[in-house]
């Protein structure tokens, strides 16, 4: 299938224009209404439309900021197909967090819900989005960009600092449809959409879903019992989640026991690691559903590791093997390629435009085309990659570099342990010294000692949480990742106030 520009990406199949494009659910999971194809291209028309009689110059700037909603994903389209950029903004930030990405984007209007906002830009009621707006459908022609505009500004989610508009232009986000699209998936597939739409794994997938003729099943926000319900009431074939949600399913026992789940067969797990634990807790639970793991970036896109060519099953924790669409190496600190384990490069089509307005970041493109990831990877002999950690979370504990993602498989490989974060807290003799919060699995016991113990029968010494806290959730950054960040501000209080007593 090839897209053309005219319809930037937007393959709503009007060869089946009945058929259920989305599915809207309230945050408990229930139905609040379903659009077909046809319905939502109109709604699209009707909205591109109106933001053309507002006279907004081509390439212009709009910012999106809302609980995921149909209305959320109409307004995306018709931004793109009345020749404007989308810029989705994470509705988790503070209102100085939205209002530093409209400033920095260059925004001149914004499609919100009530929030309050005190930049001064035209705002557009998200609940108005639609066939509700007063233009006709009918009078829309689609806007022809050049491949190289801006089809989307992504902000990164400025763990590290201020967030980082990413650009990506119509030629690379098309690209990743048209490849994703060369594999449709079976007739009467439906995936559940809880992520944020404002990130790169929801937002690909219902593209990707649109392209191909899927139903969305589309929740405002993550709820763990209403993620199960919506699986059950709505016949949901695949669901795509970051580890640390599907982990908060299975805390929900008494759902998990009662309801029918038995529609799911893929469960798409990306954006963080998984553990070996919670591999074998999705299989016993669904055991009709195939799962994989994935990796994607903004920067580079998510299509980088695919299934193995000769048909070698991927192991668990592995995000396969190199995809034959893009070019990937490992390269050490000096920017050397290695063989074995390294930071992870990657050259394709995908690959960002570059950082909006920040002079000042150095770029990550290699003067030879790959993006530098700073995500350490090692690959074994049948050319399966595994993801090792962040250059950017790992620390040093007495001359050794730790990163947190190794300690937590050697934790999470606890039969008691369904999930865990290992952050650093400062030591006068180390440097710094590891920590953990550990998640247990439903109906199972664990100790300090005895974690702490399992991680010096299995990995080196340095390597083991010197505190272990054991927690009901991790929580969650706004991207749906562990947050680190909170979780090392609360370690270090922790270990403070020890002292201090």
């Amino acid at each position: 299938m090839t897209f053309d520009y005219v319809n930037q990406g937007d393959a709503v199949s009007l060869t089946r224009p009945d058929h259920p494009a989305f599915v809207e659910t309230d945050t408990a999971g229930a139905a609040l209404g379903t659009w077909t194809y046809a319905e939502f291209d109109t709604a699209v028309r009707a909205t591109g439309q109106w933001l053309r009689e507002q006279g907004f110059p081509i390439g212009a700037r709009v910012g999106l900021v809302g609980l995921n909603s149909v209305r959320w994903v109409v307004a995306f389209y018709a931004l793109q197909r009345a020749g404007l950029v989308p810029v989705p903004i994470s509705h988790k930030l503070p209102r100085s967090g939205v209002e530093y990405i409209l400033t920095d984007s260059g925004a001149v209007a914004v499609f919100t819900d009530e929030r309050a906002l005190s930049v001064d830009l035209p705002r557009f009621p998200l609940e108005e989005v639609g066939c509700d707006l007063a233009a006709d459908p009918e009078r829309f022609v689609s806007h022809r960009p050049a491949p190289t505009d801006a089809a989307m500004f992504l902000y990164t989610s400025g763990s590290t600092g201020r967030p980082k508009g990413v650009v990506l232009s119509q030629r690379s986000h098309l690209w990743v449809l048209e490849v994703r699209a060369a594999t449709p998936p079976p007739p009467g597939n439906r995936n559940l959409v809880a992520a944020p739409l404002y990130h790169m794994n929801a937002l690909a997938n219902v593209q990707s879903a649109l392209a191909t003729g899927v139903t969305s099943v589309v929740m405002p926000a993550f709820d763990a019992r209403g993620y199960l319900r919506a699986i059950a009431e709505h016949r949901v074939t695949r669901l795509t989640a970051v580890p640390p949600m599907i982990a908060m399913l299975f805390q929900e026992r008494d759902l998990v026991q009662s309801l029918d789940l038995s529609s799911v067969t893929e469960v798409f797990m990306g954006s963080a690691p998984a553990s070996q634990s919670l591999f074998d807790q999705v299989r016993a639970v669904l055991p009709g559903a195939r799962v994989q793991f994935g990796y994607g970036t903004t920067e580079s896109g998510p299509i980088a590791f695919t299934a193995h060519p000769g048909g070698l099953p991927t192991p668990d924790g592995s995000v396969g093997v190199a995809d034959p669409h893009v070019e990937l190496r490992l390269v050490d600190g000096a920017g050397t390629v290695v063989p074995d384990q390294g930071v992870l490069e990657i050259r394709c089509p995908a690959l960002m435009t570059g950082y909006h307005n920040r002079p000042d970041v150095p770029d990550p493109v290699t003067a030879d085309g790959f993006y530098h990831t700073k995500d350490i990877f090692r690959v074994d002999g049948d050319g399966f990659y595994f993801f090792v950690g962040r250059s950017d979370d790992m620390f040093v504990s007495g001359g050794e570099n730790i990163y947190p993602g190794e300690v937590e498989r050697v934790i999470q490989s606890h039969p008691d342990v369904l999930h865990s974060a290992v952050v650093p807290v400062p030591d006068e003799i180390k440097g710094t010294k590891p920590v953990a919060f550990v998640v247990v699995r439903a109906g199972a016991e664990a100790d300090a000692e005895g974690i702490k113990r399992h991680v010096l029968e299995h990995a080196p010494a340095y390597q083991h949480p010197r505190r272990v806290w054991f927690v009901d959730a991790l929580p969650l950054s706004s991207t749906n990742k562990i947050d680190r960040a909170s979780l090392t501000e609360r370690a270090r209080k922790e270990t403070l106030d020890d002292l201090a007593r």
